[in-house]
């Protein structure tokens, strides 16, 4: 077995599952707000195939950075100056990062994929020689997935020395050794295998991180549609525009944090496989949320832009495809959460892409209020049918969860 011995910065244990995020966990998270409001220009400037197969592939990136620096600070004390020092450092990498996205396919992809390679490499190389002793939990595990990181960065700078399909090929090569990686819990040829209890999720920490994660790309929705309506001309059509750009993301809000992200955190505390849950319905379904809030916010600025026009084909798909990628990221992350499917979620984003199909013969402002129309109706059901149970004496989600793990 591994050993039991902790890393010599790890978070103090006897309070670690009421601990929430720091100041400089807060602090790193401002770079990535930035770094979201880069994917969002680089997908409007490019609003085709390819330009938004180049936006998911670096979305996925800078998630993938963002992900992993917080299942490091879930067990790190970030108050260790060490520890300071190296989210600071990461942080740095991350923002050299973020500065290159827009040119990540051009000029600047070596500065792109050779920030991100640092930043996990270096990062995994410190938990696996500075921070942990010999023969630790913490080692081995950062030993095994540092090797994985190397075996990808040789493919994403290889690619970034590349050019045209060549460079795509390569770092979709690396994207997958990384995305994959923890799916087969970071196995190595002829080294024992590590099983996911050798990972301890500090649940109240660990959810919250991820739920900051979709205020920053709720608050960079915000921050796209009040920089394009201050540059414009303020019609009366542009206000209306402007104000169902805001209640879109207000609603998109209140989705997720009404009831969905508290009954999560609970159902993680209880899980008897948490580490498991915790990578499945965090670490891969929220990036899932993330981009549909992310391309919520470029339609969102595509109307606000021209509320009173018929919009192109694909500039259609980004005001009804934001929306309804968050819902069925919603459908999902229940399914994986609580074995159940919303239906009125996976209804509510089927009705999104329907929507669509009135774009041809509706102004870009029409299509925006249907959609929102449709997020209202989802949350308005979902409030009547918690109305009708509470009348009925049944217990809420929440409650009912509660009871379940009172009699377990």
């Amino acid at each position: 077995m591994l050993s039991g011995a902790m890393s010599r910065f790890q978070r103090p244990t006897d309070t670690a599952e009421g601990q929430r995020a720091t100041t400089l966990e807060l602090f790193y998270d401002l770079v990535f707000v930035f770094a979201i409001t880069q994917v969002s220009h680089l997908l409007l400037r490019h609003l085709t195939w390819e330009g938004v197969g180049q936006s998911a592939l670096v979305l996925l990136v800078v998630w993938w950075a963002w992900n992993y620096t917080t299942w490091v600070t879930n067990e790190l004390d970030p108050e260790s100056i060490v520890v300071r020092l190296m989210l600071i450092g990461v942080m740095l990498a991350s923002l050299l990062m973020a500065v290159a996205i827009p040119e990540a396919f051009g000029d600047r992809a070596l500065l792109f994929a050779g920030a991100y390679v640092a930043i996990q490499v270096g990062r995994h190389a410190f938990l696996a020689f500075a921070a942990s002793g010999r023969g630790t939990n913490e080692r081995v595990r950062a030993e095994r997935i540092l090797t994985w990181f190397v075996v990808a960065g040789v493919f994403w700078i290889a690619g970034a020395l590349a050019d045209g399909s060549t460079r795509t090929l390569l770092w979709l090569i690396a994207l997958a050794i990384d995305y994959g990686a923890p799916l087969c819990t970071y196995w190595v040829p002829f080294v024992r295998r590590v099983t996911p209890e050798a990972w301890q999720v500090q649940t109240a920490h660990f959810a919250e991180r991820f739920q900051l994660f979709i205020i920053i790309a709720l608050g960079e929705t915000i921050v796209l549609t009040g920089a394009t309506t201050s540059d414009l001309e303020l019609t009366t059509e542009r206000a209306v525009a402007f104000a169902v750009a805001f209640l879109t993301t207000a609603a998109m809000w209140w989705l997720y944090f009404d009831y969905v992200a508290r009954i999560a955190e609970r159902r993680l505390e209880l899980a008897p496989n948490r580490t498991t849950l915790a990578r499945d319905g965090y670490t891969y379904l929220h990036v899932v949320l993330a981009a549909g809030v992310i391309v919520s916010a470029v339609g969102d600025e595509l109307v606000i832009a021209h509320p009173g026009d018929v919009l192109p084909g694909a500039e259609v798909a980004a005001v009804v495809a934001g929306p309804a990628i968050y819902l069925l990221a919603h459908t999902l992350f229940r399914l994986r959460m609580a074995g159940s499917i919303s239906v009125k979620r996976l209804a509510g984003a089927i009705g999104c892409v329907a929507v669509g199909f009135l774009g041809g013969v509706v102004s870009g402002l029409v299509l925006a209020l249907l959609v929102l129309a449709i997020l209202v109706a989802v949350i308005v059901a979902e409030q009547v049918s918690g109305q009708r149970r509470a009348g009925r004496g049944d217990l809420a989600p929440l409650e009912r969860l509660e009871a379940e793990a009172g009699g377990a």
